[in-house]
């Protein structure tokens, strides 16, 4: 992400490209993008007026009420969404790092966006002991920022986890049957 944001000029300036580009349908509220892209209020303002003057985004609605979108018509967006697409990534290790603070991970397969099978029910499968849910969620938001757009995923205790895959869940089914990265696999799939 380094060097990304060296080249579009800061790391703000890509997450908030990305959350645009990753949600194009969708129109957002200064304060909504900096929740999502947990930035402040005024880098948020910063970022999204610049976009707006460059004709990527274009604005709905007058002050506490404006929404900010992107320009269909913005002539090099079809190029830009081919990289920025390409170019979106989270390393493991960064993954890893994030759900850790959760509890004990027996688990941890990706699917959905991070495999590209865009179908699929969710992206994230997380298996442990003692998982805090609050705090999972957490490291999913934190993800979420970084990649620019949301990350559907479930979680489950390790014992629940063998009962529904013993039964062939159709969730459990979803991920396993298509393609999936394990990034940790303690239970022996």
């Amino acid at each position: 992400m380094e060097r990304l944001s060296k080249l579009f000029g800061s790391p703000a300036r890509l997450k908030t490209l990305r959350l645009f580009v990753f949600n194009q349908e969708s129109s957002f509220t200064l304060n909504e993008v900096a929740n999502r892209t947990k930035l402040s209020k005024e880098t948020s303002r910063r970022e999204v007026a610049e976009l707006l003057d460059s004709g990527l985004l274009r604005k709905k609605g007058e002050r506490a009420a404006a929404r900010y979108q992107v320009n269909p018509r913005f002539e090099h967006l079809t190029a830009l969404n081919a990289f920025i697409r390409e170019t979106t990534s989270v390393r493991p290790q960064r993954i890893l790092a994030a759900l850790k603070r959760a509890g004990a991970l027996r688990l941890v397969a990706l699917s959905g966006h991070f495999t590209g099978i865009l179908e699929t029910q969710i992206d994230l499968l997380v298996v442990g002991d003692h998982l805090d849910d609050r705090v999972l969620s957490q490291a999913v938001h934190a993800l979420e920022a970084e990649l620019g757009r949301e990350i559907r995923y479930a979680s489950f205790a390790t014992a629940d986890f063998r009962y529904r895959l013993g039964v062939y869940d159709r969730l459990l089914r979803d991920v396993f049957d298509y393609p999936h990265r394990l990034l940790i696999d303690k239970i022996g799939l």
